[in-house]
């Protein structure tokens, strides 16, 4: 009898030290977890529709229907679409062209047919771009519009500066765009979350941003630069606050940014445009945030078409 309790109790005895172990990483379960991968060998990662590259951005899609990059004219826009999370595939609502191969999605020379996810930032959820091309050629601004995405989540202005690792990125995506024919007409920005967070100076956000400003210049973009007041994302769950100040520093040098010249102009306010239903986790742009954010950028772009006509 006193044997089955000794053994009993060295059972318990190795179930609660190895409960310990794997939960904390200690010895012996690290140890043991890796001899396992050694005779059984590495699995593969579970079949997954999705390609993503080293920095997990985007760049295949076995759902994507390619098609031909289509020729530019002076009707056509071609976006690029630069930013953090808000400007990426967070969304909470997909969408698809509903005008084929007249709303695209450029990448790397290729061309596919616009729908969400967006091939070229990073996520796989939804986005409002494409939603953003419907409604151009919808309301007769473009005969077609290519959408350019090169957006990162959690990325903060200081990696698109010169010296930054998405700087070198965004150098190989205006290549990529001018290699195959087409010209930048415009360039929507939407970041400032991450850089609120991290208490970013007004002036060392102005200083980066301009800093990304000069590399678009320096490689040919000529289009005027949109830059969204973008500072909201609320909740820890998503790396901010439970409260959101209004008058922050991202917010000035935003604003400021946007009267400086540059040719540079304020984008969409989605700090002051979206209220808390339109964000379904209280930071990323929702069904109802899609549709507001889209048309305040379809306004913004009519806009600048009517000023362009009269001059």
């Amino acid at each position: 009898m006193s044997k089955i309790i000794a053994v009993g109790l060295t059972l318990i005895a190795f179930y609660v030290v190895g409960g310990m172990s794997a939960r904390h990483e200690i010895f012996p379960w690290p140890q043991l977890s890796s001899l396992k991968r050694t005779v059984e060998g590495e699995k593969p990662p579970p079949p997954s529709r999705y390609t993503f590259d080293d920095n997990k951005r985007l760049i295949g899609d076995e759902s994507k229907t390619s098609v031909v990059c289509p020729a530019q004219t002076d009707r056509t826009a071609v976006l690029l679409l630069l930013g953090q999370s808000n400007a990426a595939n967070d969304g909470g609502q997909r969408h698809r062209s509903e005008y084929g191969a007249r709303v695209v999605n450029a990448l790397d020379g290729r061309c596919f047919i616009a729908a969400s996810p967006l091939l070229g930032s990073t996520d796989t959820k939804g986005e409002y771009w494409t939603l953003l091309g419907n409604e151009l050629i919808a309301s007769g601004q473009n005969d077609s519009v290519i959408l350019a995405p090169l957006a990162y989540s959690g990325s903060e202005v200081a990696r698109w500066a010169a010296g930054g690792d998405l700087n070198a990125v965004l150098i190989d995506t205006l290549k990529k765009l001018r290699d195959t024919g087409y010209r930048v007409t415009s360039v929507l920005w939407v970041q400032g979350e991450a850089d609120f967070v991290l208490g970013t100076t007004a002036e060392a956000y102005q200083e980066r941003f301009l800093s990304m400003v000069d590399t678009l210049h320096q490689h040919g973009v000529e289009a005027p630069v949109y830059i969204s007041i973008a500072s909201k994302c609320l909740e820890p769950s998503n790396g901010g606050f439970k409260e959101h100040i209004p008058d922050n520093p991202i917010v000035r040098a935003q604003m400021a940014l946007s009267k400086s010249g540059h040719g540079i102009r304020e984008g969409a306010n989605t700090d002051a445009l979206l209220d808390g239903d339109d964000r379904y986790d209280d930071c990323h742009i929702g069904g109802t945030g899609a549709e507001k954010v889209s048309r305040a950028w379809l306004n913004l772009l009519r806009g600048e078409s009517h000023l362009e006509s009269s001059r």
